[in-house]
């Protein structure tokens, strides 16, 4: 019985590569996007403390320049915080982007796939028919020879 070669395995291959790439590529894009949130929980904690910076500061004796200093620091914080939901955000629909190619590259895999597997059904059908019209004319040779 001859090997089966599947004449599109070539496609079939890169189709596999390419779905590789977006499972590194969506990979890539969900660690930007945690350490860019990372990067916002710290300035919230950040935030937080410059909130209770100021707390102390409204209970103590009342220094003016601290305190002022104390509102610019927090009003900076806002500031980058605001940015950095920006940079979350874009991290975001970054990966929204990877994880669709990845999906898409799935779905073409589990098409090709499909049809090598029918091609497979096929050849193997092909294959037994051949043999049963071989056993056949065997038999019909075998017959008539008596």
């Amino acid at each position: 019985m001859p090997k089966f070669r599947y004449r599109m395995q070539n496609i079939l291959d890169i189709k596999l590569k390419l779905e590789e790439q977006a499972k590194n590529d969506y990979s890539q894009a969900k660690a930007r996007l945690l350490q860019e949130e990372q990067i916002l929980d710290t300035l919230r904690s950040r935030r937080g403390d410059y909130e209770e910076e100021s707390r102390k500061l409204r209970s103590e004796k009342l220094d003016v320049k601290a305190m002022a200093a104390n509102q610019m620091a927090i009003k900076v914080m806002d500031d980058m915080i605001s940015a950095q939901l920006v940079e979350v955000k874009n991290a975001q629909k970054e990966v929204d982007k990877c994880q669709l190619k990845m999906q898409e590259a799935m779905q073409e895999r589990k098409m090709h796939e499909k049809l090598r597997e029918k091609a497979l059904e096929q050849y193997l059908e092909e294959e037994k028919q051949s043999e049963n019209k071989t056993i056949d004319e065997l038999t019909s040779y075998t017959y008539g020879r008596k």
